[in-house]
């Protein structure tokens, strides 16, 4: 059964998970999935019963095409400067995120108090155009200009949410789906991207056994396991550790 994660969980994740982000940018790890090293120690052990290697060669072709630096004597490109899954990943997740908070705001914030008449006498119309300067400029407004950063637009998706006081009106039930849908989708991005949640992938070769289709779960530090949906049986990475 799976457990719905609370949006305030989820926006908080995204905010904290920012910095890992930026850091993992300049990295030179790699989120591939199905790991291809993994997936090869688990084929070769498929492969008992023909001695066939055709589906890690696959896998390992694959990871080398996408992922591993060019030799550095042949000419073309080497690796880029920067994890471009990840800079995938932090434009995707900024947008998204920025054009939300574009749309709350558009229904939640109320608009700034207006300026006094001229008509006014002069003591009032100084103390309302002074209040009517503060509201406009309240830290607390989504901004459509300046700072529209994805850390920003969770926090302050995050206090739409709890209903944190402000010039703001109570947040519609529409626009609250809205921001839990967003919120949702960029956390699972943040965490495969950081191969901090779990995942599963579908094998392409059938079970050994029974023909059944074969599964990889693994990810969030997880060994990864391969298991057959039809007999059950599973196919378990060795622990290194175990064996040393």
């Amino acid at each position: 059964m799976t457990v719905a994660i609370p949006v305030q969980v989820n926006l908080e994740t995204i905010a904290r998970r920012w910095t890992d982000l930026q850091d993992a940018l300049a990295s030179t790890g790699t989120t591939a999935w199905p790991p291809a090293g993994r997936m090869s120690d688990y084929l070769t052990a498929l492969d008992q019963a023909d001695a066939e290697l055709v589906e890690a060669a696959h896998w390992q072709a694959a990871y080398a095409r996408q992922y591993l630096d060019r030799d550095p004597n042949q000419v073309g490109a080497t690796r880029p400067p920067l994890r471009i899954e990840i800079l995938d990943t932090m434009r995707t997740v900024e947008a998204a995120l920025v054009a939300t908070a574009d749309q709350v705001a558009a229904i939640v914030q109320r608009s700034p108090m207006p300026t006094a008449p001229r008509s006014w006498p002069a003591t009032d119309r100084a103390r309302r155009d002074q209040l009517a300067h503060a509201d406009a400029t309240d830290r607390r407004r989504w901004q459509y200009s300046g700072s529209r950063t994805a850390t920003r637009a969770a926090l302050w998706l995050l206090a739409r949410v709890e209903g944190t006081p402000g010039p703001f009106r109570p947040l519609p039930d529409r626009e609250a789906q809205l921001i839990a849908n967003v919120a949702a989708g960029a956390c699972q991005r943040i965490e495969q991207a950081l191969d901090i949640g779990s995942r599963t992938a579908a094998i392409a070769r059938p079970c050994p056994g029974c023909g059944g289709r074969l599964e990889m779960h693994g990810g969030a530090g997880a060994r990864p396991v391969a298991h057959c949906t039809g007999c059950g049986h599973t196919w378990t990475h060795p622990d290194p550790a175990a064996a040393a």
